[in-house]
């Protein structure tokens, strides 16, 4: 499985890197397939078309550090891109934790005691396994899902009242794939997030097309705008930060930049959602 995975992410790229990009010449020949040629690939990173044949048919599994680093300059892979090459080629991966859905009372402490902070706690696969006030105001309530449902990109995907919550829906969720691809890559064998790219597969065109896409993405700092029903457009940072004592664990917040219309919207949002009884 793994070796075919490597061959597949390496195709994708090849395929996705414009010739002249990688400093190639424009030699004459019609091209056939887009992006590098198979003995392209091999000039630019010091191998044989051969191993390049191999690897991309899945038939190499024993890779080096220095072909893989020469595969990842010559295909210009960005960092992320390159952290992943590497975990798609290690023939003994280091043993991972699973991801933990326990989260510990301070952690939930800390979400109820942010109540001007939307903030969640999600594992590996992007499930929500805690939450506070604030991020049931922006985001709905988790708590009236069923447990199997409360995944971000299952969410965004397959539900159409949060996909519509989403200002720029083909951003989110081809992030959201590179997202799901990268944890897929770092833990193959965890057979809850293999059902969940199968049934995402199955039933959203969108998402097969960006998975066979093979881009891929790790935890950074990200800026999302929210369509709200009530509060209209809120732009918001989103910060994430690993849970050192909860390996997979990480803690997700929302902030407005101050003095905002954003954070002025957030307010009245917070404040709505606070006086059911009013309404």
């Amino acid at each position: 499985m793994a070796g075919t995975e490597l061959g597949e992410f390496l195709r994708a790229r090849r395929a996705a890197l414009d010739p002249r990009r990688a400093g190639l010449p424009d030699d004459g020949r019609l091209r056939r397939v887009p992006g590098l040629r198979r003995e392209e690939l091999a000039q630019l990173a010091h191998i044989s078309i051969d191993y390049v044949v191999r690897l991309e048919q899945g038939r190499t599994r024993r890779v080096s550090r220095a072909v893989l680093d020469a595969l990842a300059d010559a295909l210009r892979l960005a960092p992320d891109e390159r952290a992943y090459l590497f975990t798609l080629a290690d023939v003994a991966p280091e043993t991972r934790a699973p991801a933990g859905d326990t989260v510990a009372g301070p952690l939930r402490q800390l979400l109820d005691g942010m109540p001007d902070v939307p903030a969640m706690v999600l594992n590996r696969r992007q499930d929500v396994l805690a939450w506070n006030r604030a991020a049931v105001a922006l985001l709905g309530d988790f708590g009236a899902r069923p447990p199997a449902e409360r995944n971000l990109i299952r969410l965004t995907f397959l539900d159409e009242d949060y996909r519509a919550r989403y200002a720029d829906w083909p951003r989110a969720a081809g992030a959201c794939v590179e997202v799901l691809r990268m944890e897929a890559g770092r833990d193959p064998a965890d057979p809850v997030l293999a059902a969940l790219v199968r049934e995402l597969l199955e039933k959203d065109a969108d998402f097969r097309l960006w998975w066979d896409s093979h881009q891929v993405r790790g935890a950074r700092e990200l800026t999302k705008t929210y369509r709200h029903p009530v509060a209209g457009p809120v732009t918001l940072d989103v910060q994430q930060f690993a849970v050192e004592t909860h390996p997979g664990q990480r803690l997700v917040a929302y902030t407005a930049e101050p003095g905002s219309p954003s954070e002025e919207a957030l307010r009245f949002l917070l404040q709505w959602s606070a006086e059911p009884a009013e309404r």
